[in-house]
């Protein structure tokens, strides 16, 4: 062969290696994208969410997932976009988690039917239901925001729905407020604050930058939520449950305060692939230190309670996996 024949040969052949090498490489760094919904920006889910994905991304030349977790409607939005395969996983509470499986209480779930596909992680914190009014609203008790202006939360969020549910059982409706306003979560506190509304609601872990937000930049304190219409709502369903905001843990509230809530839960579709479920869990309880102080809320966390409270759907092949290698199923 010549030496012109045997340099072409060569040279060839050397293309062919990188090109085979190059392919190889591109096929290992291919990426499965992971969408995490939330709820506002000033909430706990966003925090969860941007927690959860931060400890998947570290390991993401190991498993090749890359996470994102934007900012949402809330629960119910949530829910609906998993189902409509627009989201791979979301934040929601338990009781919307319950209603979903079952088709009913929300209108969107009503027309869908049944979700029962809608499968479970794990828990996280406890979200009570809080109310905060303004010093100067005359707001005491919670049969006090009749007749007064109170922001409802957002069509599709996990605190309007619960509201709603509370509403239905006392009769109530729009026009039972002087205003029944619909501002995000994020826009509440400085509502209250500009005195556009006299009480804000949500439902979050505490201590939540939101509830914050509204108790120092204005004379504001958080109201109990109790009487009979919620002794039935918590002897009736078991995923709500009595919850005590501490005293001292905002200003202007210096008692204990008394209300109900529900659990905080990681959920998604069984279409979602059993791996990619697996890697999401993993990450987390891999990392169970760390994610644990990426929030106040998150301090007292326990992960065998984390995978059977407030669980209203089955838990997903890829959890069940993990939880199983955990030795804790």
């Amino acid at each position: 062969m010549s030496l012109k024949n045997k340099l072409a040969s060569t040279l060839l052949s050397s293309s062919v290696a990188l090109a085979a090498g190059f392919g190889a490489s591109a096929a290992s760094a291919e990426q499965t994208y992971v969408t995490i919904g939330t709820g506002g920006q000033t909430g706990v889910y966003y925090v969860v969410g941007q927690s959860i994905c931060r400890l998947v991304n570290r390991g993401t030349e190991e498993h090749n997932l890359k996470c994102t977790a934007p900012s949402t409607g809330g629960s119910v939005v949530n829910i609906n976009a998993i189902r409509e395969g627009q989201q791979d996983m979301g934040m929601a509470q338990s009781d919307w988690q319950y209603y979903a499986m079952k088709g009913t209480k929300h209108d969107s779930f009503k027309a869908a039917g049944p979700f029962k596909e809608l499968r479970a992680l794990f828990a996280v914190h406890n979200e009570p239901f809080t109310v905060v009014a303004r010093a100067d609203s005359g707001i005491e008790t919670f049969d006090d925001l009749v007749g007064k202006r109170v922001n409802l939360q957002n069509p599709g969020s996990g605190t309007r729905g619960t509201m709603e549910l509370i509403m239905a059982e006392k009769g109530w409706d729009k026009g039972t407020f002087k205003l029944a306003a619909e501002l995000k979560a994020s826009e509440q506190a400085q509502a209250l604050c500009d005195n556009k509304i006299d009480a804000m609601l949500y439902s979050v872990g505490h201590p939540s930058g939101a509830i914050k937000e509204a108790t120092t930049s204005c004379d504001s304190k958080v109201i109990p939520v109790t009487g009979p219409v919620i002794d039935k709502l918590i002897n009736s369903n078991d995923f709500y449950a009595q919850a005590t905001i501490p005293a001292g843990l905002y200003r202007g509230t210096d008692k204990d305060v008394t209300t109900f809530g529900n659990a905080a839960t990681m959920v998604a579709s069984a279409n979602v692939d059993e791996e990619t479920v697996y890697q999401v869990v993993k990450a987390v309880f891999d990392n169970f230190d760390r994610f644990k102080r990426l929030h106040p809320a998150f301090a007292h966390l326990d992960p065998q309670q984390m995978i059977s409270g407030g669980l209203s759907a089955p838990l997903h092949d890829g959890a069940v996996r993990y939880y199983k290698e955990r030795g804790w199923l």
